[in-house]
């Protein structure tokens, strides 16, 4: 049977979209994720140590962000999504082999490298796979699907962690990390790329670079939307280490915390499905959501008790939509050729923003309560709000 060049195209949509789909979710599927907080303190590290551990992290991402995108415009994306997740279980290897403050770091080191690897390369991989496909207008539905996948996979590791962990201890739950990682390249193989002519190769790493950068100086409204990526990311992506301490400090015992953190998921899987409906949002808009999730998440955290939890779920939904539509008018605004650069030249400010984020959480957090923490860092996205409701009446594009 001969197909249409509509349906041929539909075909190619699918199967790229399937692929986003499963990489996002393996890539999530990770059982320590729930319960690494945790296994940090119960072996003696103070929450300066833990934020510490946080912070090299990511001082690994701001350090490669911006080469890892270049070489994503350089090279082949999809070898950059390939070996991410393979330093990534090497770091979790080490995790449950030799639980220490050094192992801990040097595994963080191999996360924050790989994570590197794949910020800004999957984003401009999957942008210009639908582009060439003329299905460019589907990116942020595409990217909110691709997100929520990743948080069905977040709050599937919750509800397998506590079993997994009472079975066989940290090292099943590290060994089934390792072997997801493992899953996580063998499915980046299958993506689609297609640059013609070696668009990306063109040229020396720095003349990509620079490139970009002309970009953001010749236009505001793309200086505009890269600075929103981290005004909007970095503080909510900061706290969500910390959750399982702040469900902790509620009161419920240990083997309680994955299954509350689901409800916080549950919140941020529904911001991601929402995400495409959002796009129809200008920047009153945005700045409601991003308002209304500030509001909810300084109530929900300083109530202190596992109800108030139920805001800090709306909130994270909040902040997850806000992040796709963020990245997705990104994405509209810059060229194709330095697209992983810029995409990670943004990543590279939000890694900055969350260190920043990790020091101030550390400082209130070391003479209080976790919700005290997450209630005054809640105070910048009511800033950001009232930064985008302006902008947008001034009539300026942002």
């Amino acid at each position: 049977m001969t197909l249409t060049p509509t349906r041929a195209s539909d075909v190619r949509v699918r199967r790229l979209t399937n692929t986003l789909y499963g990489y996002a979710f393996l890539d999530d599927f990770i059982l320590l994720y729930p319960v690494y907080a945790l296994l940090f303190s119960d072996a003696g590290l103070s929450v300066w140590q833990i934020s510490s551990l946080f912070a090299v992290w990511s001082v690994t991402g701001v350090l490669l962000e911006v080469p890892s995108g270049v070489w994503a415009d350089s090279v082949s994306r999809r070898l950059l999504l390939w070996a991410g997740p393979l330093l990534t279980g090497a770091g979790f290897v080490l995790w449950v082999a030799v639980p220490s403050y050094g192992a801990f770091a040097v595994g963080f080191l191999l996360w924050g490298a790989g994570g590197a690897l794949g910020s800004g390369a999957l984003e401009a991989l999957v942008y210009d796979e639908l582009s060439r496909l003329g299905a460019a207008g589907r990116y942020a539905r595409v990217m909110g699907r691709a997100r929520a996948a990743g948080m069905v996979a977040v709050m599937a590791a919750m509800g397998l962690a506590g079993p997994v962990l009472a079975w066989g201890g940290h090292t099943a739950v590290g060994a089934a990390s390792v072997l997801v990682c493992v899953l996580t390249a063998v499915v980046a193989l299958r993506f689609p790329e297609h640059r013609a002519g070696g668009a990306g190769r063109r040229g020396s790493g720095i003349g990509v670079l620079r490139g970009g950068l002309a970009e953001v100086r010749a236009d505001r409204s793309v200086r505009g939307a890269l600075l929103l990526v981290p005004a909007v990311s970095a503080v909510w992506g900061a706290l969500d280490e910390y959750t399982p301490l702040l469900v902790r400090g509620t009161g419920v015992a240990d083997g309680t915390v994955p299954y509350l953190l689901l409800l916080i998921w549950a919140g941020a899987t529904a911001g991601s499905l929402l995400a495409g409906e959002g796009e129809r949002l200008g920047g009153v808009g945005l700045a409601a959501v991003l308002g209304g999730a500030g509001l909810a998440l300084g109530v929900g955290a300083a109530a202190g008790t596992p109800v108030g939890l139920v805001l800090v779920a709306v909130a994270f939904g909040g902040f997850q939509a806000a992040t796709v539509l963020a990245d997705a008018r990104l994405q509209r605004r810059i060229g194709d050729a330095g697209r992983a650069t810029l995409t990670s030249v943004a990543g590279l400010a939000t890694e900055l923003t969350t260190v920043a984020t990790f020091g101030a959480y550390a400082l209130i957090a070391s003479g209080h309560a976790h919700s005290t923490a997450f209630t005054v860092l809640a105070l910048p996205y009511l800033a950001t709000a009232l930064l985008l409701l302006f902008t947008a009446t001034a009539g300026r594009r942002l």
